[in-house]
């Protein structure tokens, strides 16, 4: 939902001059850690971590004993779920205190990943300081107005949302970045895809019985993600800490901007809502921490561009969970707009075969 995808991080971290070349698995495993084999593409948009330029060393990367379309399942799974968990933790604590256990839980993973790995935290101020504006832009900012979003809209609304990040990041990158020239394909995938943002929102009757606060709060929590992508791309790029390493410094950041903040417009629980915890600890340890690690190993096994296509099932499986399990009700613009929206998405996406 995070979505933040974070292959498109990946991408980013790569050298803004670099052409736009086909990725196969192979030039992955074998790509020189100083140059990573990864096209530019800001048309997707990021995802909850933040990568690294450098995807693989010299060696090859061995064989996953879980094949990648299992993982792709799961990590869709996990990230579609998330605004169903979301909704499920609002109901027992205050939005900036489920965002605070998300990102701490996410960050407990990613600190245990690097501990096994041996990995070190990045050194450097003008790192860091890169990397705090990452974790607001991209973490703390976005996914605290997805939890208070969540107290007004459905959770459905909330995951289609999320699915307009690739139009907002699209829209941007044509202004912010020199090398995503408009063509009459993404702008007609511009088109279609705000077309299909006002079908869910039921523009033609007046935006009737919508929470305009909370849609709001959901939609620029979307474009918070290529804002904060376009940053990293400028600021980041050539990086040559490894992946894991700034993600978790910048999940370690956002947790610690989320430790100021929740105090200061939160109170302490009385009690401590069960369902609501579990669903909290699912968000981040699954949502956030795992979904990052398995996202990795999915750009380095098939690269970014089919890892990239977990987007598209993401507001699927969101808008199936809340009707099915939240009992949130649905009507027929919420799916066709929604499928407007997605099929904008990926024109905007798409290139014209040579």
């Amino acid at each position: 939902m995070f979505y933040e995808i974070v292959s498109v991080i990946v991408r980013g971290m790569s050298a803004p001059t670099e052409p736009r070349t086909p990725l196969s698995t192979a030039s992955v495993r074998s790509a020189a850690p100083a140059v990573p084999a990864v096209p530019n593409d800001s048309s997707t948009p990021p995802g909850p971590g933040l990568g690294a330029a450098p995807l693989g060393g010299a060696a090859p990367r061995p064989r996953p004993a879980l094949d990648w379309r299992l993982r792709f399942g799961a990590l869709s799974l996990v990230w579609g779920f998330s605004f169903l968990l979301i909704k499920v933790g609002t109901d027992g604590y205050a939005p900036f205190q489920v965002t605070f256990g998300r990102l701490l839980f996410g960050t407990l993973v990613l600190a245990a990943a690097m501990a096994w790995k041996r990995e070190r935290l990045p050194r450097g101020v003008r790192t860091w300081g890169h990397l705090a504006v990452a974790a607001l832009l991209l973490n703390a900012l976005p996914f605290s107005l997805f939890a208070y979003s969540e107290l007004t809209i459905p959770s459905t609304l909330a995951g289609i949302c999320n699915a307009t990040s690739p139009l907002w990041g699209m829209a941007l990158s044509m202004v912010a970045l020199s090398e995503d020239r408009p063509t009459r394909r993404r702008v007609a995938g511009l088109g279609i895809g705000f077309l299909g943002v006002l079908t869910v929102l039921g523009a033609w009757q007046g935006f009737h019985g919508l929470d305009a606060a909370g849609t709001t709060m959901a939609l620029l929590a979307s474009l918070s993600y290529p804002i904060g992508w376009i940053y990293v791309r400028r600021t980041l790029a050539g990086s040559s800490h490894s992946n894991l390493s700034l993600t978790g410094a910048q999940l370690f950041l956002a947790t610690a901007q989320l430790a100021v903040v929740t105090p200061l417009f939160t109170t302490m629980p009385t009690r401590f809502a069960l369902v609501p915890l579990l669903a909290v600890i699912a968000l981040g340890a699954l949502g956030t921490g795992f979904a990052v690690l398995v996202q990795y190993g999915l750009v380095s096994e098939v690269g970014p561009t089919t890892a990239q296509m977990v987007t598209y099932f993401i507001p699927v499986i969101a808008t199936a969970a809340g009707v099915a399990i939240l009992g949130e009700s649905l009507t027929w613009s919420t799916p066709v707009g929604a499928a407007v929206v997605l099929a904008g998405a990926a024109l905007t996406q798409s290139r014209p075969k040579p």
